[in-house]
């Protein structure tokens, strides 16, 4: 692969991620169109999943896409939904190369996209930046695959790992540079998670807030029994944006009535033991379309997820004070005993936001 395809296919890349947490349930594509070392057309998907990024460069291209190169970040679809395939846009818009970095894993497409445009006499060039791809569109790969959508986890915590005094006060122990990273955080994922423990004791909006984004991703609260307030800000803004509540077999009708009332989408979950089904949970979430799943905590619902294999992404945040083991712990009970037992995770980057550190890890890819 060459400097100029590797060149084309970041920003092709770049404009995808504009479109994550805003085009799911399908995934966040970005397409560029170069004719004669010129870029005449650019696109990323659009929220709701369409227009898909190739139909945005693609129009912006016009008759300038005849003879071009494509790049997109994924293999085009070759399968008709509410809109025509992209490999025949690109066959009928006159492509003569498509620069494809991953190929995609939905079964309706799996290789027939490609096919579709070798066929038709385009050359097709694949694994341009494939890594770089396959982590930007892992939330779409997981709900295909595996039928869940990927999950970040983030933690801000004291230099020691907590995230509450004893009698848990807890604002703030990161500074506001860290908290606008969460913000822009949270705008590239789907939805916001946190258990019902944060829930009740933080009474948090969920939302992003101050730094330009327009869209609110969904806010869900896993709540076995629904013993969350009625009068908290979920509850008075959930017909402004959306709050899922994730909840068990046994919760009380009355209050899911009530949390219907106010906007709220009830989501039913199976238990495992005394807790909601981490694994059902996001088998639940996955089903309703979403990819990319931010969850903020507590530690309870942390440590179900780190226990059950269903971290892909830690996000921490540290400051530079120190609690005490009296403090509440960022993670919950894990029940290792052996440190060969412990989930471990990849360092993908480390630095400084403001006064605080900011690390963040990944599972390895495959």
């Amino acid at each position: 692969m060459s400097e100029k395809d590797n060149r084309f296919m970041a920003l092709a890349l770049s404009l995808g991620r504009r479109g994550q947490g805003t085009s799911w349930p399908n995934p966040a594509v970005g397409c560029v169109i170069v004719r004669d070392g010129r870029i005449v057309g650019r696109g990323w998907t659009q929220p709701g999943g369409r227009p898909h990024g190739e139909t945005e460069a693609l129009a912006q291209a016009g008759e300038a896409a005849r003879g071009a190169t494509a790049y997109v970040s994924l293999e085009p679809c070759a399968h008709h939904g509410r809109t025509p395939p992209c490999a025949e846009a690109l066959i009928a818009a006159g492509v003569a190369r498509v620069v494809c970095a991953v190929e995609d894993s939905d079964p309706r497409v799996a290789g027939q996209g490609i096919a579709m445009l070798r066929e038709a006499g385009i050359k097709v060039t694949t694994g341009v930046l494939r890594d770089q791809a396959a982590r930007d569109h892992a939330g779409f790969f997981l709900k295909t695959e595996q039928g869940r959508p990927l999950v970040t986890l983030k933690l801000a915590s004291s230099f020691d790992g907590r995230i509450a005094t004893a009698t848990g006060q807890s604002k703030w122990i990161t500074g506001p540079e860290a908290r606008r990273a969460v913000h822009a955080m949270r705008a590239r994922h789907d939805a916001v998670m946190v258990g019902a423990g944060t829930a009740r004791a933080d009474d948090p909006s969920l939302t992003v807030r101050d730094i330009g984004v327009a869209h609110q991703p969904v806010r869900v609260v896993v709540s076995r029994h629904l013993d969350l307030p009625l009068m908290g800000q979920l509850a008075r803004t959930a017909k402004e944006n959306p709050v899922w509540l994730c909840h068990g077999p046994g919760a009380d009708s009355e209050r899911a009535r009530a949390w219907e009332g106010l906007g709220a989408r009830l989501v039913p979950c199976a238990v495992h033991g005394s807790q909601i089904d981490t694994a059902d949970l996001l088998q639940q979430l996955g089903n309703a379309g979403l990819t990319r799943v931010f969850c903020e905590g507590g530690s309870a619902l942390a440590a179900s997820l780190l226990a059950d294999d269903l971290v892909d992404e830690l996000v921490g945040f540290s400051a530079g004070l120190a609690i005490g083991a009296e403090g509440l712990p960022a993670i919950g009970v894990l029940g290792l005993n052996r440190l060969e037992d412990a989930p471990r995770f990849e360092l993908v980057e480390t630095r400084a936001v403001g006064p605080d550190i900011l690390h963040h890890w990944s599972r390895a890819l495959g």
